[in-house]
């Protein structure tokens, strides 16, 4: 591999560490460099969710104390549906060619972008057509795990919005049930995607030593940098990303 390939991916996963603390949107890094790096698309996103899988990891143990609140047998019957969507979702995605990925690659990282910029309002506006004895729904969170196995980008924020729809109203606990069903949906995709063959694991390791360092360094980071600049940051890169992509489409 040339060693500027290496430090492409080194970085990338470095930033994607560094954003999955702050805010999210690590994929948006992820993603296009391993595409940039001469990964075919459908691969570039099987090692992209490997590469940020460890993040997953220390989020839902770091919110350990949130699910530990939640009833068992509630959270089991939530964590059964996000596994059983997201084998779907990965399924679809060992059945794609990359050309046809490549073709909904650009709308999905816009989606996804449109996602995190307005993830605040969009959760808000969830909220607020919530009634207090809605129902959760099997086949609304069934659809969501779907789509992050398929393509993990925003599914933080589709999760949220969907929790506030369900009549939940303390974050803490929301951010806790959607950090632990993303780990577990995230463990489902990446144990398909090795089966399955699709992981190039000499990239995907050093993004994941490099995206782990990345998301310890973020820490401070977050603190000394005002959110909404990093969200308009991320924003960017989102579209930015997305705009690439439809050009490589269109070329």
């Amino acid at each position: 591999m040339p060693v500027l390939d290496i430090l492409i991916l080194l970085a990338a996963a470095f930033g994607a560490g560094v954003l999955n603390t702050i805010a999210g949107g690590g994929t948006f890094l992820t993603f296009p460099a391993l595409v940039l790096t001469g990964v075919p698309p459908v691969a570039a996103n099987a090692t992209s969710a490997v590469a940020v899988f460890p993040g997953y990891l220390g989020g839902a143990l770091g919110f350990r104390a949130e699910l530990a609140a939640f009833d068992r047998a509630r959270l089991i019957r939530l964590t059964l549906i996000t596994l059983a969507g997201g084998i779907v979702g990965s399924g679809l995605l060992l059945v794609s060619s990359n050309e046809a990925f490549s073709l909904v690659v650009p709308f999905l990282l816009l989606a996804a972008t449109l996602a995190f910029l307005f993830g605040d309002r969009i959760r808000i506006w969830a909220a607020a057509r919530a009634r207090s004895l809605t129902p959760e729904g099997a086949a609304g969170l069934f659809a969501v795990s779907i789509y992050g196995g398929y393509f993990n980008g925003g599914l933080g924020i589709v999760l949220l919005a969907l929790f506030a729809l369900w009549g939940m109203v303390d974050l803490h606990r929301m951010n806790g049930l959607k950090t632990g069903l993303s780990f577990a949906l995230s463990a489902i995709s990446v144990a398909v995607f090795a089966v399955a063959g699709l992981v190039v694991w000499p990239q995907a390791v050093m993004m994941m030593v490099a995206a782990t360092l990345g998301g310890y360094l973020g820490a401070p980071i977050a603190r000394a940098l005002p959110r909404e600049a990093v969200r308009w940051l991320i924003a960017l890169i989102g579209f930015g990303m997305s705009a690439i992509f439809f050009a490589r489409l269109m070329g």
